[in-house]
């Protein structure tokens, strides 16, 4: 038994990165692993987050990202836009707190926008739906980004805008880092 979860273990970190920045490294994820390399966050297709601590197991639960959490640490900017925090929002739903993370799930209601909201923090946001959000800035510039199920971002901080679901669904756990 060991043999297969050693396998599974070297199998699941040779798969290619989602995302490899110096903040986190994210990977597609769906076998057990023998030994997590970071303090990490496992979020599953299912909308679940389990906070993970370097060495530790992770056990096989179904599909989702393992994002690793590397140990360059950037504090939340000031807040001085005038605005409130991209988190909490009306509808959020805090599933996991501790000294590195803060992890939300957060569904998006079609036709009503979010209040305009400052991200203080860097993110990791692993959409579970199929739908496309209009991002408005405080200027009134418009982009529309299409999102799949299982798509990954990584969105730095120090960002203003309001978001609309204009096509489709879409839900998502969000990571802020810490």
């Amino acid at each position: 038994m060991t043999f297969v979860i050693f396998v599974l273990t070297l199998l699941s970190f040779q798969a290619p990165l989602a995302i490899d920045n110096p903040r986190v490294q994210v990977r597609e994820l769906e076998g057990a692993v023998d030994s997590i390399p970071y303090d990490s966050v496992w979020v599953s297709r299912t909308g679940r987050a389990v906070f993970l601590k370097n060495g530790s197991k992770h056990e096989a639960d179904g599909k989702g990202i393992l994002i690793g959490l590397r140990d360059l640490r950037v504090p939340p900017l000031p807040n001085t836009s005038g605005y409130p925090l991209a988190m909490p929002r009306p509808g959020s739903k805090k599933l996991l707190e501790n000294d590195r993370v803060i992890v939300w799930d957060y569904a998006w209601t079609p036709d009503v926008p979010t209040p305009m909201h400052f991200h203080d923090k860097d993110v990791v946001v692993f959409y579970l739906e199929d739908g496309a959000l209009q991002s408005t800035t405080p200027s009134g510039e418009k982009t529309v980004n299409e999102y799949k199920p299982g798509m990954i971002r990584f969105n730095l901080r120090d960002r203003t805008h309001t978001e609309t679901l204009i096509r489709g669904k879409q839900h998502a756990i969000i990571t802020e880092l810490k």
